[in-house]
């Protein structure tokens, strides 16, 4: 059985730019259905998976995937009337009368929401699609089949936590012997995701894409100075769920559409709204640090409500709030369940994923295995990187390269010697994490190594921290992990030890954490090679490894993306393949 997963909402944003005139750009984000993707199941295996953005160049584009689908069809060498089933992962079909409170709602669920949107959209992509062959799945449920059926666990509690999924903002579901059963939801007004996001645009940043800088501006401030605002304004309930009032002060439509009465409150009881182009002062940082420690109680106390109320001691977690790295690793050290799995692709981009998984265990056909590394996305075939090569010959040097090993030692000499290179090869990764296909690449030991990333590379704030990547063999060497612990996915904190917090200055968050991706043969050879060879010439088998892209740019995808972010940055040479690229 062949089934391709879709996630985003096409109408989304044009419907709002057309009904909201003149808002702040960044408002318009204030919407669902943003990181369209698409994701092919084939018999329960996960064959392919990408996110839209990757090929249209848009970041978090909620377009219809067709690029992605098309992407999809041909690394699986299928037709698309081969395939059974598209499922999309929204499902507002009992809903309807929800949204007929007023015209604006009315015609927002048709335009948007409805399966007849759905089927337009499908049908102005893949012409001659059958309507029946063409299936809903509910947001929360494609998070949860995205988590349950990649974790290759028979049992476990399933907690679904993101900004808003039709009407709720987190799920929680018991998984038993392949099927999922809900137990308890908690309303999006309600929701924990919501006045995250809220805050992060308060602070001057995007709404539903900026989240992660303010996990990383939050070790930075202090939280007692806000402590007491979210202890009031998030109420936890005996019944492991939440309530939060001010969430609910919205009354009119233009209310509930941008938060207006729930973001004066903001500007009233805490500070005033920060531009984009504003210094960023203590203040910021003291609410960016409180704001996050509530994330860390909140999802402690939900998780470990349920974990107690069910027994289960495995936990499986998936939704946008589920990428906060710095809330996992509070939880992983928590000590609440015995084991804790979250599907790397967390956000809207692996709901695609998900509805696939959930449609295909409903026809029986499933095979629930712990995901490996995402390598789920395409690979650049011998002529593409030649046509690039030859594209850019006025610009680079090129020297070709004759193994694996002899493109690991030239690296790591790089690597060693203080410079900064890029390394493409494989597949791309689905999901938000650069795990060492797609990657920048540097020294962790050298103490200048992130301003100047930050500044000349990447061009994006000075505070942003860098994730090292381990061989699994040593990553208890330097963290306080117990031996091969296996993080592969790079998506939770954990404590530097104490006596290396300063040779690894690059790497180490002020906080004395750092978002630890772990790399094992099995994971990644190619990769775990070159952390060798690093390793050789260092004692230390680690790097820092951060995302091949610059702000606001989505992922490299191709060879051409790859040479032209190389040259348009202060990244000094590019590994594409066996080839080593350097400016003329």
């Amino acid at each position: 059985m062949k089934i391709i997963g879709i996630s985003g909402l096409p109408n989304s944003v044009p419907f709002k730019q057309k009904h909201w005139p003149g808002l702040d750009p960044r408002e318009y984000r204030i919407s669902q259905g943003h990181d369209a993707a698409a994701a092919l199941i084939i018999d329960g295996e996960i064959v392919a998976a990408a996110a839209e953005e990757r090929f249209n160049r848009k970041k978090h584009t909620g377009d219809f995937p067709l690029c992605a689908i098309s992407y999809c069809l041909s690394e699986a060498g299928i037709a698309l009337e081969e395939v059974d089933e598209i499922a999309h992962g929204f499902d507002y079909s009992r809903l309807q009368q929800l949204y007929a409170g007023d015209p604006i709602s009315a015609k927002l669920y048709r335009e948007v929401f409805s399966r007849e949107a759905l089927l337009e959209a499908v049908t102005n992509s893949l012409p001659g699609v059958p309507a029946d062959r063409v299936h809903s799945v509910n947001h929360h449920l494609a998070h949860a089949a995205s988590a349950y059926f990649t974790s290759g666990w028979k049992e476990c509690l399933v907690v679904v936590i993101d900004a808003m999924g039709e009407i709720h903002s987190a799920s929680i579901f018991a998984a038993t012997d392949g099927k999922l059963v809900k137990i308890r939801e908690i309303s999006a007004n309600d929701s924990i995701g919501i006045l995250y996001s809220l805050l992060t645009l308060h602070l001057g940043f995007d709404f539903n894409a900026d989240e992660y800088k303010i996990m990383g501006l939050a070790p930075y401030g202090d939280p007692t100075r806000f402590r007491s605002f979210f202890e009031e304004v998030v109420q936890f309930r005996a019944d492991g769920t939440i309530r939060i009032p001010i969430l609910r002060l919205n009354q009119s439509r233009d209310e509930r559409e941008n938060y207006l009465k729930t973001r004066g409150y903001l500007s009233e009881r805490l500070l005033p709204p920060r531009k984009p182009e504003d210094e960023i002062t203590d203040m910021h940082r003291d609410l960016a640090a409180a704001l996050q420690e509530c994330l860390n109680r909140t999802v402690i106390h939900i998780c470990r409500s349920f974990g107690e109320s069910t027994g289960l001691r495995k936990l499986a977690m998936a939704g946008g709030v589920a990428l906060n790295c710095a809330a996992n690793g509070k939880l992983l050290r928590s000590g609440v369940f015995d084991e804790i799995y979250i599907q790397p692709a967390a956000g809207d981009d692996g709901v695609a994923l998900g509805a696939a998984l959930y449609r295909s265990s409903q026809a029986g056909k499933i095979i629930n295995r712990r995901i490996p590394v995402p390598f789920y996305g395409p690979a650049p075939c011998a002529d593409q990187v030649e046509v690039a090569l030859r594209q850019f010959s006025d610009r680079i040097c090129v020297t070709h390269l004759g193994s694996l090993d002899q493109t690991c030692s030239e690296a790591a000499k790089l690597i060693v010697d203080g410079r900064v290179l890029a390394w493409y090869r494989g597949r791309m990764e689905f999901g938000p994490r650069a795990l060492g296909n797609r990657s920048i690449l540097a020294d962790p030991a050298n103490p200048h190594m992130r301003d100047r990333i930050n500044a000349m590379v990447k061009k994006r704030e000075a505070f942003r921290p860098f994730a090292p990547a381990v061989s699994v063999d040593q990553v208890h060497r330097w963290f306080e992990l117990p031996p091969e612990t296996e993080l592969p996915y790079m998506i939770a904190t954990a404590d530097v030890r104490e006596e290396h917090r300063a040779a690894f200055p690059a790497v180490t968050h002020v906080d004395g954490t750092a978002r630890v991706q772990t790399v094992s043969p099995r994971d990644n050879s190619d990769f775990y090679a070159l952390l060798r060879a690093v390793g050789k010439a260092t004692g230390r088998e680690m790097v820092l490894n951060t995302s091949f892209n610059v702000k606001g740019q989505p992922i490299v995808n191709t060879p051409r993306e790859a040479i032209e972010t190389f040259l348009g940055t202060g990244i000094e040479f590019l590994f594409v393949e066996n080839s080593l690229i350097s400016r003329k």
